[in-house]
């Protein structure tokens, strides 16, 4: 069975409703360890779905009003219900980036858009730039019909100046990859203050794709869940 492009066109209009989007897609080959569809068979194909810019925010903000105000991760269980309930329409299986075992997601999304990672680790998209996420994915038992990604600059090999490893005052971004345990003091203590309230710094510090720039308190409020705060 091919899961017609009419149907994707269904699940995009369906995820648009909280504000997320279809992040593109493969389908599995034979050289693939496939994981499994809602059935347990291994699934053929897969679509991402993400966010670009701060989108779902103000749905994910409507459902929080009204959820305990202890409740664990709750974007990660917003997304998780929402895409969930796509999934549960549409005949497929939802994951999450938060699932253990880990799932592949960064590679992925690499291999579904054609990204590549920044000096940051976040892949760099030709129009979102470093502001955008991916929230879960569908997997289905059935072939779907996907176009490859077209090409594209990857945007970080024209930047010549490389600000996002300039911008952090402790260089957690350095040669050697990213230093958590340095980042995450940093932003725990006195001088973090600009980190906690407006976002990383040396994402800010980006010059691409600035208008789909989180604003400052959905920043506050990634930089306190990354912080335990």
């Amino acid at each position: 069975m091919i899961v017609s492009r009419g149907t994707v066109d269904d699940i995009s209009a369906v995820l648009a409703v909280d504000g997320l989007i279809l992040r593109g897609g493969f389908r599995f080959t034979s050289q693939d360890t496939a994981p499994a569809g809602r059935s347990g068979m291994p699934a053929r194909s897969i679509l991402l779905v993400g966010q670009a810019g701060a989108a779902p925010w103000p749905h994910f903000l409507r459902w929080r009003e009204r959820q305990p105000q202890a409740i664990a991760d709750p974007l990660d269980t917003w997304a998780r219900g929402v895409i969930g309930s796509v999934a549960e329409k549409f005949g497929a299986r939802a994951v999450s980036p938060s699932d253990r075992p880990y799932l592949p997601f960064q590679q992925w999304a690499m291999r579904a858009e054609g990204l590549r990672p920044s000096p940051l680790g976040i892949l760099m998209h030709p129009r979102y730039g470093l502001w955008h996420a991916y929230r879960g994915a569908l997997l289905f038992e059935e072939a779907i019909a996907i176009p490859a990604p077209e090409a594209s600059i990857h945007l970080c090999d024209a930047c010549v100046d490389k600000p996002c490893l300039k911008s952090c005052p402790v260089d957690a971004y350095a040669a050697d990859g990213f230093t958590h345990q340095a980042c995450l003091a940093h932003v725990r203590g006195a001088d973090g203050a600009p980190c906690r309230s407006g976002g990383c710094l040396d994402r800010n510090a980006c010059p691409y794709g600035s208008d789909y720039r989180y604003p400052a308190d959905v920043q506050a409020f990634h930089m306190a869940s990354f912080a335990g705060l």
